[in-house]
């Protein structure tokens, strides 16, 4: 029988309330709870939000492959996955193998040498020809695959784990078109690169807000920094240069930390305010030295869950393609920063 959150809570002594919180990643819960929490969980082997989701009759090999290259947040989602998929033993053996960048050769390498013992395969993939046949061969052989954070809807991927991007570049637009009360005020767009189809869409979510509800507001530059922190100090530095009155900086993908020590380095930017896509232990720094205003997050370790669970769910079902649920995207500010 599955094990509820009554059934987590009793085992851990503790609310139902808390153990709601522990699971969906917010705040307000003492470090001793959440531990004991999240051990109760493990040892009921609880599965979080199966829905109607059936699970594979025997334990299956998984595979993720993941363009870390110096992005923290994807190097945390690698650490959730391997954690979470050691202590389910629907998971007979997981390995996540961390890509130097998230070029579709590099990609095509990897998959060459995927191990023939795999059942399922998550994967985090720029928006490409090659990748989505590779993922089409690889369906037609009998892998089922899910991809994560960035989706590839017209491939064959059994289904999408990760937030609706172009919410969360409406979101960031919101709340930054709400605080920059100047008229005409400017602001840097920083992408990753346009190749992630989620990155295109918060960019495309983001400008259509503005367009909507904040004409005044103009997007003066908007640049791929390829989620390299060298390469976007040197943008950001040169846009600063250039635009001494800028208002704001929504960096949608990668790449922040040079973002953020080109305006530190500027020194004479008031009232610029700055977003940020996902928390990491560098952007929980930011938002506590006030170098970043808001951070859009996607809770890497809800992801890591979600993508497990999906691509078990996909083994046990006939139907090629699953039902899309989106993680919700967490608005985080300096004064509701939630646990790691």
């Amino acid at each position: 029988m599955k094990a509820t959150i009554s059934d987590i809570a009793a085992a851990a002594e503790v609310s139902t309330a808390t153990v709601d919180r522990v699971l969906n990643g917010r705040s307000g819960v003492k470090a001793a709870n959440r531990y004991r929490v999240l051990d109760a969980a493990a040892k009921l082997g609880y599965l979080p939000e199966t829905g109607d989701l059936s699970m594979p009759a025997k334990p299956a090999r998984l595979e993720f492959f993941l363009p870390v290259g110096g992005n923290r947040f994807l190097e945390n989602l690698a650490f959730q996955i391997e954690d979470y998929c050691l202590r389910l033993p629907l998971v007979s053996e997981c390995k996540v193998t961390r890509l130097p960048d998230a070029s579709p050769s590099t990609l095509l390498a990897a998959l060459d040498n995927l191990d023939p013992n795999t059942a399922g395969l998550g994967v985090v993939a720029v928006d490409d020809p090659k990748t989505r046949a590779a993922i089409q061969r690889l369906v037609e052989a009998g892998v089922r695959v899910v991809t994560i954070a960035s989706d590839l809807p017209s491939s064959m991927r059994a289904n999408y784990v990760g937030v609706d991007n172009r919410i969360a570049g409406r979101t960031a637009a919101k709340l930054m078109g709400s605080m920059l009360s100047k008229e005409d005020a400017k602001i840097a767009l920083f992408l990753g690169s346009r190749r992630y189809r989620g990155h295109d869409e918060r960019e495309s979510g983001f400008r259509s807000v503005l367009s909507e509800e904040f004409p005044h507001l103009r997007v003066i530059e908007a640049v791929e920094i390829n989620d390299d922190a060298e390469r976007g100090y040197q943008r950001a530095a040169s846009i600063l240069a250039r635009h001494p009155d800028l208002g704001g900086i929504y960096v949608a993908g990668g790449g922040r930390s040079g973002v953020i020590k080109a305006v530190e380095d500027r020194g004479d930017a008031p009232g610029l305010i700055l977003f940020c896509h996902d928390l990491t232990d560098q952007t929980r720094k930011f938002l506590l030295n006030d170098r970043v205003t808001v951070v859009i997050d996607q809770n890497a370790r809800l992801m890591a869950e979600q993508a497990t669970i999906q691509l078990l769910g996909s083994l046990a079902s006939s139907a090629p393609y699953l039902t899309k649920k989106f993680i919700e995207p967490r608005v985080i500010t300096r004064e509701n920063i939630p646990a790691m």
